[in-house]
C-alpha cells in the first residue's frame, strides 16, 4: 500500500492496515530492540508495546510524513521511556518487604490512578489530549507540538491549565 492509502487505512481502524504493518515492521523493530539491555523487557515485549500504541495512537497519524518514520518515532519513545523508567529503578532492600501491606498500596495506587484518569476527563477536550500527551505519555512540548500544530507556549499554558484544575480538585477532596 502507498503511504497515505496505509495511513488512512490504519486511521479508519481496517484490519488489513495492520496486519501489513505488523508482518512488514516486526523484524525491524525486534532487531531495534535487541540493541538494548532492557532489565524487564524482552525485544518481544517492546515490540509489542510499539503496535499498541500506534494503534491507540492511530488517529495522530500524519498521512503527509512517511509512515515508517512515523512509527520509529514511536518505537524511538518507547525505548527512552523505558530506559528512564529503568534507571529510576531503585532495588528493594529485601529484608523490609515483610513490613510493606503490598494489598493496600496497590489498591491505593489503583484508586489514585481513577481519581486521575475521571479528573483528566473533567478537562476540555484539547488539554485532556495534551495533557496526556505530556504527562502520561511523556513527549516533550515540542513533540506535541509537532503532533498539534500548536506553538510550544500555547502547549505549556495547556499543560499549566490542566496542572492548576487537577491540583485544585484534589486539595478539594
Amino acid at each position: 500500500m502507498e503511504n497515505v492509502k496505509l495511513i488512512k487505512n490504519l486511521k479508519k481502524g481496517k484490519e488489513s492496515a495492520f496486519k501489513e504493518v505488523y508482518f512488514t515492521y516486526y523484524d525491524k523493530l525486534y532487531n531495534v530492540a535487541k540493541r538494548f539491555n532492557f532489565k524487564f523487557l524482552t525485544p518481544d515485549d517492546f515490540v509489542q508495546e510499539s503496535f499498541l500504541k500506534l494503534y491507540n495512537k492511530r488517529a495522530l497519524l500524519k498521512e503527509d510524513v512517511v509512515f515508517e518514520k512515523q512509527l520509529f518515532v514511536i518505537c524511538k519513545h518507547i525505548i527512552i521511556n523505558h530506559i528512564n523508567r529503568e534507571n529510576k529503578v531503585i532495588p528493594l532492600d529485601t529484608s523490609k518487604l515483610e513490613m510493606i501491606e503490598e494489598d493496600a498500596e496497590l489498591e491505593s495506587l489503583e484508586e489514585m490512578r481513577i481519581k486521575l484518569y475521571f479528573l483528566i476527563d473533567q478537562l476540555p477536550a484539547q488539554q485532556q489530549k495534551i495533557f496526556t500527551l505530556h504527562k502520561l505519555e511523556n513527549l516533550t512540548y515540542q513533540e506535541i507540538a509537532a503532533i498539534t500544530n500548536l506553538s510550544e507556549k500555547t502547549i505549556a499554558n495547556h499543560i499549566y491549565l490542566a496542572n492548576k484544575f487537577i491540583q485544585k480538585k484534589i486539595a478539594g477532596a
